[in-house]
């Protein structure tokens, strides 16, 4: 049975890279239903896809869960980001079902207007050299590279997955600098354009903040990735939000199903039938004369 959501949001899956989860998000999108589905940028990565074409079936799978989804009645709408930034010039039209948009505005069940946008136009890395930028994701590709035979060492030795790509991007003090302006950056953003907050993807860094949370009542929320921490953004029918780690959600799920044992449930009641049985025919009973 399918997981309920009022809106989902996910961003930064880049598909088309060998780093893609793409496997797990396909997994992660057959347990969800919902009514709007908010993809945050930089979904199909079209710089690496220019490069090097790489589309296994892993990711076709994904393009068709987006797509029966659509086709379910799901609201989905994509925000182009830096990576799929060829997708903007098609901003206002829609594909099986899919709309593009560069910016958009949602309002939650509690009556929380909130930003939604990729947030590259806030890098200022992406928006004045970028050649940079771009030297920095073929960097980036090398070091997720590397996380895959980090983690195969890992799994040998039955140790849990471990991000060696994020742990090291943590421990760069440039890099947590980046991260802090980026997320200021935002906040300012959504102040000045009248909105209660923001939600982003672009930095593949995990985060929610509430308004009592945030920079000056904002509200901030980053979706994060689907190439290292696998994370969704959900919101409830109340209105709330939630930061979800996709894998350990899909794990609980799972051990939840494996524990039902039909020996556990409630008996079926003993309820009499409301109308007389048919009188069932006795051997020698018959009217044909045979015994």
């Amino acid at each position: 049975m399918r997981a309920r959501f009022r809106t989902v949001w996910i961003s930064d899956c880049h598909l088309g890279t060998a780093g893609c989860r793409a496997e797990d998000l396909s997994r992660w999108l057959k347990q969800v239903d919902c009514d709007r589905l908010y993809l945050v940028g930089d979904v199909i990565d079209m710089w690496r896809l220019r490069q090097r074409w790489y589309w296994p079936p892993e990711h076709n799978r994904v393009i068709r869960r987006l797509l029966k989804l659509a086709h379910r009645g799901t609201e989905i709408t994509y925000l182009p980001g830096n990576h799929d930034d060829a997708a903007r010039q098609f901003d206002g039209m829609e594909f099986g079902g899919i709309r593009i948009r560069l910016n958009a505005l949602h309002e939650t069940a509690g009556g929380l207007q909130l930003l939604v946008t990729h947030g590259d136009q806030f890098d200022l890395v992406v928006r004045h050299a970028p050649g940079v930028a771009k030297l920095g994701a073929i960097g980036y590709g090398a070091l997720l590279r590397a996380n895959r035979w980090w983690n195969l060492a890992r799994s040998a030795f039955g140790l849990p997955y471990h991000s060696l790509a994020r742990t090291i991007k943590l421990k760069v003090k440039s890099a947590c600098t980046f991260v802090s302006r980026f997320e200021e950056a935002l906040a300012t953003e959504a102040r000045r354009g009248g909105f209660d907050g923001v939600i982003c993807g672009h930095i593949h860094k995990a985060d929610l903040r509430t308004p009592a949370e945030g920079s000056d009542g904002i509200l901030y929320a980053n979706c994060g990735d689907w190439v290292e921490t696998c994370s969704a953004l959900v919101e409830h029918d109340d209105g709330r939000l939630e930061l979800i780690d996709a894998l350990a959600w899909l794990d609980e799920r799972a051990a939840i199903a494996a524990s039902l044992d039909l020996d556990d449930v409630e008996a079926w009641p003993s309820i009499p039938m409301p109308l007389p049985l048919p009188v069932p025919i006795r051997a020698g009973r018959r009217g044909d004369g045979r015994a």
